[in-house]
């Protein structure tokens, strides 16, 4: 197959639609990562974004709109429930996705097989024409090999998917760089399942209570359902081991040091640069400003791949605050949850 390299032209927007129409593949560009999209009310065309991604068929898609009324229009949802009006109030559109209970028109490739369906309303002007010139809501992952670092730039999309889709529309780089925040609505007490930009202290300001789902820093025990994407498998990793350390900031910098040589990087702090020795070392940004972390770090994750010779990449663990949370949550599932506690040593 043969992938083309789209542009943000008119005719390159109605070209993506009209593949997308047909029940082809188009990666376009969204606020917080490139998603590889397909007819969400298309059960085989769903299937296909399965089949390029490696992905496991048990993880669930975000169905994306172009307006709150497509909701109703393609019935998408059950219900929308009074809750769901005050979020899109507040950050639709935007990189907050909202799971209800699943209309009748959801294929069940898209909801994995669950009674519920997540929903965002991208607020990337070429994410919304792309949908209006399909004409149809787009189930929509990360357009990268599953596992891998999420793509925030077509040249990250078409390293993974180059021949394996039908298209990729260039829209620059995503200004978030990670995915959306996840809430659910069906639980008692609304949940985030998978953090993002949209923090839960945010959440509760327009909902009141919220609260934050168990496996958003721990590891989803064995044969439990995932009701959110990035909630089961290891996710965003390279190809190199990462390791997190719990330590504070002298300890980081002395045990990696002493690690130091050969096949051994470091993400880390605009502040470590100068202290760290003979390692390769690749800076998320100032600390404490997770929000250019969170933009750095899937960029970060692929440049390291991209020495070719690393082993092993230490990390600190950060902070689960704010913005901190969601890096925090990319973090540990691309060290696969492994985590050396200095503090405790």
């Amino acid at each position: 197959m043969q992938t083309l390299h789209l542009t943000h032209n008119e005719n390159d927007i109605q070209t993506a639609g009209k593949i997308l129409s047909e029940g082809g593949l188009v990666a376009i560009p969204t606020e917080t990562v490139y998603g590889l999209a397909a007819n969400a009310l298309d059960g085989a065309a769903v299937a296909k974004i399965f089949a390029a991604k490696g992905r496991p068929m048990d993880n669930p898609l975000i169905v994306h709109i172009a307006d709150f009324s497509d909701m109703e229009r393609f019935s998408l949802v059950r219900e929308i429930p009074e809750a769901a009006y005050r979020l899109a109030a507040t950050f639709w559109p935007g990189p907050l996705t909202i799971i209800m209970k699943k209309g009748s028109a959801v294929p069940d490739a898209v909801s994995a097989g669950l009674d519920t369906v997540a929903i965002r309303f991208p607020a990337h002007p070429l994410a919304q024409a792309v949908i209006r010139a399909a004409g149809v809501p787009l189930a929509a992952p990360s357009a990268n090999l599953s596992g891998s670092p999420s793509p925030t730039s077509a040249k990250h999309v078409l390293h993974d998917m180059d021949g394996k889709i039908d298209a990729v529309l260039d829209g620059g780089l995503c200004a978030v760089g990670l995915e959306s925040t996840v809430i659910t609505l069906v639980t008692e007490v609304p949940r985030v399942l998978r953090p993002g930009g949209v923090t839960p202290e945010m959440l509760s300001e327009a909902l009141g209570e919220v609260e934050i789902d168990d496996a958003v820093i721990h590891q989803l025990p064995e044969g439990a359902k995932a009701a959110s994407p990035g909630m089961k498998y290891k996710h965003y990793a390279p190809k190199a081991n990462v390791i997190l350390l719990k330590c504070g900031d002298g300890d980081f910098i002395d045990y990696v040091n002493r690690s130091a040589g050969r096949g051994v990087a470091a993400l880390c702090c605009d502040e470590d640069l100068p202290l760290l020795h003979n390692v390769k070392a690749i800076s998320l940004g100032r600390r404490g400003d997770y929000g250019a972390q969170a933009h750095n770090l899937f960029d970060s994750l692929r440049r390291i791949d991209g020495y070719g010779d690393v082993v092993t990449v230490f990390s600190r663990l950060p902070s689960p605050d704010g913005v901190g949370l969601a890096v925090y949550n990319r973090l540990i599932r691309a060290a696969g949850f492994e985590v050396i506690d200095l503090e405790q040593s």
